[in-house]
C-alpha cells in the first residue's frame, strides 16, 4: 500500500524491509516492538496493512518516521501508533502523515474508528492528534490518555 501526501510517501513496509529496520535498532523495547509487529504481520498476511510497519519517507526517499496500525478489532476499531525522527519533529510531517494514513483506513471497509494513545505528558503528539480531528475518549490505556476519531 502506498499513499502520497504534498511532501511525504508512506508505505507498508515489506517483510525483508521490516526485517532490516528491526536489524539497524539498538533500542531493546524498539526491537521487541518492531519483532512484535513482523511476527502479527506474518501471521496476519491477509491483512498485511492492519499489521505492518509503514515507512514514512520525504519525497526524495529519506526515511523520516514510520508509523503502524494495531490490528483491525471485530468492532471496525484500529488503533495506530507513529513516530518521526528527532532531526525531523516539528516540521509538520507527523500531521500530514497521520492525517494521510487515517483518511486512508476510515475509507476501509468494515473500519468505523481509529484510536490512539500517547503518553500522559506527550503534548507533541497530542496535537497532532488534535489537529487531525481526534477527541479524547476520556479514558487512560497503558501509555496515557486514549482519543479517536469516527467516520
Amino acid at each position: 500500500m502506498i499513499i502520497e501526501t504534498k511532501r511525504l510517501t508512506i508505505h507498508t513496509m515489506s517483510e525483508s524491509e521490516m526485517r532490516c529496520l528491526i536489524e539497524k535498532q539498538t533500542d531493546k523495547e524498539l526491537i521487541k516492538a518492531y519483532s512484535e509487529m513482523l511476527q502479527e504481520s506474518l501471521d496476519h498476511r491477509d491483512a498485511w496493512e492492519w499489521y505492518a510497519t509503514w515507512a514514512i519517507e520525504q519525497k526524495d526517499g529519506t526515511h523520516i518516521g514510520d508509523l503502524c496500525f494495531k490490528g483491525l478489532n471485530e468492532d471496525g476499531s484500529v488503533e495506530i501508533g507513529y513516530g518521526i525522527t528527532e532531526e525531523n519533529q516539528g516540521k509538520g510531517y507527523a500531521t500530514e502523515a497521520v492525517e494521510a494514513v487515517i483518511t486512508w483506513a476510515l475509507n476501509q471497509s468494515g473500519v468505523r474508528q481509529v484510536e490512539a494513545e500517547t503518553e500522559q505528558d506527550n503534548k507533541k503528539s497530542q496535537r497532532v492528534l488534535e489537529k487531525c480531528g481526534f477527541s479524547p475518549l476520556g479514558i487512560n490505556g497503558e501509555e496515557g490518555p486514549r482519543f479517536y476519531r469516527r467516520v
